[in-house]
């Protein structure tokens, strides 16, 4: 007992393993507060983002251009004068966002060689009745890449007025008969639209099943027939086998099915020793090795006719 009437009790007198226990217990309560504390900071923090910051930005914006556009609408509709105003000023929500200063009044499009900017604006819609807070991007960049010359689109706004395009075409490479039809193609074959515009009359003409996939067959050609390059005016592809070359004459040029290239030399050599190509011929057969047959128009052949006639003829019993 000490001065105070109280038991004094040893340590000893306690199991070690109980003493353990309440030094365990003694010490828990100070990381759970800690843990809690934590948690309690952490809270503090997130409620100490201001308002403002955590609201959509322009949301306040669109709730009024909506609200607005919503009553005018229904003014409007409720007046039986909606599909007037549709017709002369366009949706009520674009034209209340034109009278804020919201108006579509600037349009940059960039990344276009064949096609017009006028054909960009129709392909997309868009017009001075439309406005950029209720222009959907991706629905334009849809409607664009559609457009068979348009192989991909970007659209941004740039507020207050202005929306920029940038375009990626496919790249015109050559006009493709097939079945009475003419197209424009791709490098790849693809075919991009119809031959509707003379702006691609130049292009490299083939014809036949498949030449668009094998047009560059063609242009490979082309190369090989050197200084007649600038006379070959069209190519058919064969059976799928062979080309057939169409000059600017309308004489055809029959080409093997393996080693045109090679033929394509003998044709120079022709043209550059008997000017051949100048001769009354419908076409020139190349697709043998070792001999090259011509076939005449109706008109030198009538006339090799009648010489061949005149001429005398070598044989027993004629003198010569």
């Amino acid at each position: 007992m000490d001065g105070g009437g109280r038991y004094l009790q040893s340590m000893t007198a306690y199991p070690a393993a109980v003493v353990a226990t309440r030094a365990a217990s003694d010490r828990q309560p100070p990381r759970i507060g800690k843990f809690f504390g934590s948690s309690r900071s952490v809270r503090r923090r997130s409620s100490g983002v201001p308002l403002e910051k955590r609201i959509p930005r322009y949301l306040g914006t669109w709730l009024t251009l909506g609200f607005l556009s919503s009553v005018v609408t229904l003014g409007l509709w409720q007046g039986g004068h909606l599909d007037t105003f549709i017709r002369e000023h366009g949706q009520p929500h674009h034209a209340l966002a034109r009278v804020l200063g919201l108006g579509l009044e600037r349009i940059t499009i960039s990344g276009i060689a064949e096609m017009r900017e006028t054909e960009v604006l129709a392909a997309g819609g868009l017009d001075s009745k439309l406005s950029l807070p209720f222009l959907d991007v991706n629905e334009l960049r849809e409607r664009l890449e559609r457009v068979p010359m348009i192989a991909s689109a970007a659209v941004r706004k740039l507020y207050p007025n202005e929306l920029v395009i940038t375009l990626t075409e496919r790249q015109p490479y050559a006009i493709w008969q097939n079945n009475g039809e003419l197209f424009v193609i791709a490098s790849d074959g693809t075919v991009i639209d119809l031959m509707q515009d003379e702006r691609y009359i130049n292009l490299p003409f083939v014809v036949g099943e498949n030449a668009n996939v094998r047009s560059k067959e063609y242009f490979a050609l082309l190369d090989a027939a050197g200084p007649l390059k600038e006379r070959i005016r069209a190519g058919t592809l064969v059976a799928g086998r062979r080309w057939t070359l169409k000059m600017d004459n309308g004489m055809d040029v029959r080409l093997p099915e393996k080693g045109a290239a090679h033929a394509l030399a003998r044709l120079v050599k022709l043209e550059n020793e008997q000017k051949i190509l100048e001769k009354d011929v419908l076409a020139i057969d190349l697709r043998m090795a070792d001999r090259i047959v011509v076939r005449l128009t109706e008109e030198a052949a009538l006339a090799r006719a009648e010489s061949l006639k005149k001429k005398p003829m070598r044989g027993k019993g004629v003198d010569t």
